[in-house]
């Protein structure tokens, strides 16, 4: 048997003209850098090979000149499928001046179709992306005028509309790995990231394709510890031994043992930094995440949520994931984005994604460039630019809760925050609240319709998405709704009752946010009246975000009440209360456990209409009478028009 150790050029002389060839890497993380620039060298020495088709679940290189870059040559490609195309601006350049075919589809999918291929299947159901740019009805992902060939298909299940995303062959993987033996078992020990190099290898074996692997080291064979070993050397053709500048653990790190999960970092004291406009939007959306929840953080603006997170103490209680395949841990930035340290795993990238679809994470925080009335957001293709929605599709479409960050304008904002107040000094050239987006990576109609929770969070105001589109429902101290909001919008939100954001996100001082996830002031929260035999819920501006919360007030409540001995009157004042909507029904039921054991009425005040009307429809649809009025005055009346909380029969629920 010839050996498989080969140099990267002669593994390259083996593609010919029309294969398709399925690229790893992760953003500027382990992509085969060796075997793209040999097949960059060959091309410009030879002309060949011709009309490739290149599959990409996410964007590999520098946005400049490495990585996929290498292939942005005229006649090099045919076509492209890539989940991201801002990492590659020379082949992005090839698709807007229609010099090839260009898909943009998401990363997630992508990276799921290589294990339908290796599976024999003819491609992947998937509700995501519907109602997107990549659903057929609103452009199948197609990036250019001359890709006209759909290879996304609506298709209709069990009276469902799913999308059916169809599988092509794979000739040709370029896969990496750390270590491989002389028969082509490779091992990831030093990689940062799994990604999709095993299903990519068996994609192209069972399509009777060829897998060229790049690693740092040859060992011999049956050295190599089996458990250790990720892509087994039946699928393995050819193994290039990498120079180190082009094996690069990311484009900013030669090696970090941390990544590799060698060892784990002391975790870093974190120094309080400036009030900004991007540290405003961080500490706006903290507020919004559940405590021992699993969320993803998508790169840039949101990535600050980390750092507010570890200001205020809390990191403890998230599991931050990211779509490379990490969970949990302290994720990287910049040119180390998709790494990690102190991980509890790393997943292949196609696994993640399956959790990520399943509905897995509680909650995402992620950019948007553009926003419109409808609650719609692009990230994809904006100014001219196409830069593809990466996994943002799949991560917005599913998470439970979803938290959009940005600034309201772009292009040279200013700012500043004094006494607590905030100021705009220059307002950004760019308008992000357009009437209509460019491109919809993110439906709002439709999370809406699927009772999504939607949160839009700006330096100056948060909106939500409700009935009839974007409502804003909080503004800044000091900004005002008509000079700093509505004269910089192409449309007029849903303008109600809103409240200001929390004073505390304007002040230097740490936010005590422990306190407001854990539900440390709930005892704070929850007293009795003894004289009227009265207890008094104190809810406003709670969040209840999980099953957890709703446990915290079951348990504080029936302590109070078991020490008054004697049933209850009960007034809660709801102000600026909410709660997730998978949480009603728990919240529903506590309801009815306290009313059948140890409550006689229950009222309710608030002093938003739409808050009333929302807690009334919540309750009466799960038969509770909800007894909701605009002040406490009222609330009381109420209670004590049946007797000051002792005289009636228990408000039992209509069955």
């Amino acid at each position: 048997m010839r050996s498989k150790i080969v140099t990267a050029d002669e593994a390259i002389a083996l593609i010919q003209d029309g294969d398709t060839l399925a690229s790893t890497g992760f953003v500027q993380t382990g992509f085969a850098e060796a075997l793209l620039s040999a097949l960059e060298r060959r091309f410009i020495a030879t002309g060949t090979p011709r009309n490739l088709t290149v599959f990409a679940a996410a964007g590999q290189g520098d946005g400049k000149d490495l990585g996929l870059n290498h292939l942005g040559h005229e006649g090099l490609l045919r076509r492209v499928v890539a989940g991201n195309w801002g990492r590659m601006p020379k082949v992005r350049s090839l698709a807007l001046d229609n010099k090839i075919q260009a898909y943009n589809l998401p990363q997630g999918i992508i990276a799921q179709l290589f294990r339908d291929l290796a599976g024999g299947k003819p491609g992947a159901f998937s509700k995501v992306g519907l109602h997107t740019f990549v659903d057929p009805r609103y452009g199948g992902g197609r990036v250019n005028d001359i890709t006209t060939k759909d290879i996304v298909e609506v298709v209709t299940v069990g009276g469902e509309d799913w999308l059916f995303y169809k599988v092509g062959k794979v000739n040709v993987a370029f896969i990496r790995g750390s270590t491989a033996d002389t028969f082509g078992n490779i091992t990831m020990e030093r990689e940062a990231l799994t990604l999709n190099n095993l299903a990519m290898a068996m994609a192209a074996k069972n399509s009777n394709g060829i897998v060229i692997a790049q690693v740092e080291r040859i060992a011999e064979r049956g050295s190599l510890p089996p458990r250790q070993v990720k892509v087994p050397g039946i699928l393995v053709d050819c193994i290039v031994v990498a120079e180190p500048a082009q094996h690069m653990q990311t484009l900013r790190t030669q090696y970090n043992g941390a990544y590799a999960g060698e060892y784990r970092t002391p975790r870093p004291s974190q120094a309080s930094s400036a009030i900004d406009e991007r540290k405003i939007i961080a500490r706006r959306a903290a507020f919004e995440v559940p405590p021992n929840g699993i969320i993803n953080l998508g790169v840039g603006m949101p990535e600050g949520v980390a750092s507010v997170a570890s200001e205020e103490g809390i990191l403890h209680l998230l599991t931050l994931s990211v779509e490379s395949g990490l969970v949990g841990g302290i994720p990287s930035s910049g040119g180390d984005f998709g790494t990690g340290v102190n991980m509890d795993a790393v997943l292949d990238e196609n696994q993640q994604f399956d959790f990520y679809d399943g509905g897995g994470l509680d909650m995402a925080c992620l950019g948007m460039a553009e926003c419109d009335a409808a609650g719609n957001v692009n990230v994809s293709r904006f100014g001219g630019r196409v830069n593809g929605a990466g996994g943002f599709i799949n991560i917005s479409q599913n998470a439970r809760l979803v938290v959009f960050v940005g600034t309201f304008t772009g292009s040279g904002l200013k700012l500043s925050v004094e006494n607590g107040t905030l100021r705009i000094l220059e307002e950004g050239k760019q308008r992000k609240f357009p009437k209509q987006v460019e491109q919809i990576t993110f439906n709002g109609q439709y999370a809406y319709d699927r009772g999504k929770p939607v949160y839009y969070v700006t330096e100056r105001c948060v909106f939500r998405r409700v009935r009839r589109g974007l409502a804003l429902i909080e503004v800044a101290p000091g900004i005002d709704v008509g000079r700093d909001i509505l004269r910089h919008m192409d449309f007029e939100p849903i303008i109600g009752e809103y409240g200001m954001m929390d004073a505390r996100i304007f002040n230097p001082e740490p936010m005590d946010l422990a306190a407001e996830l854990l539900n440390l002031s709930l005892p704070e929260r929850v007293t009795y009246d003894a004289e009227r035999n009265i207890l008094f819920l104190n809810f406003e501006g709670m969040y209840v975000r999980v099953a957890e919360d709703v446990k915290a007030i079951w348990d504080i409540c029936e302590q109070r009440c078991r020490a008054a001995g004697e049933r209850v009157g009960v007034v809660i004042n709801y102000d600026r209360f909410r709660i997730n909507e998978d949480m009603i029904d728990d919240y529903a039921e506590m309801d009815r456990y306290f009313l059948a054991h140890y409550f006689t009425k229950i009222t309710r005040y608030a002093t938003s209409a739409f808050m009333r009307a929302k807690l009334g429809e919540a309750f009466s649809k799960r038969n509770i009478a909800p007894h909701v009025f605009e002040r406490r005055e009222e609330a009381q009346a109420f209670l004590t028009a049946v007797g000051k909380g002792g005289g009636d029969a228990p408000d039992h629920p209509v069955v």
